[in-house]
């Protein structure tokens, strides 16, 4: 289920809604009980997990995490200086 962003016109008073798609959008503001409220237009906010998606289906190897494999520099490319020999 996607996560929806309301903001009240009346107080400015920002919530988060867990909604399935099908549900109506809400109206009325818990803050101030204004039926004011409008959706905001967001980035979704979801992945998708499990069986049966590109990201563990069409991968080898380690490669399962591609948020991760992202943050790593690239094999043989090192940043940073290797550590001096202790004397």
């Amino acid at each position: 289920m996607p996560i929806y962003e309301y903001r009240c016109e009346s107080c400015g008073h920002e919530l988060e809604a867990l909604q399935k798609l099908s549900d109506a959008p809400l109206t009325d503001c818990p803050a101030c009980q204004q039926s004011s409220l409008i959706k905001k237009i967001s980035a979704a906010g979801f992945r998708l997990k499990g069986g049966g998606w590109y990201e563990t289906d069409f991968k080898s190897g380690k490669k399962k995490n591609i948020a991760g494999d992202a943050a790593k520099p690239a094999a043989g490319k090192s940043e940073s200086k290797p550590a001096a020999p202790a004397s």
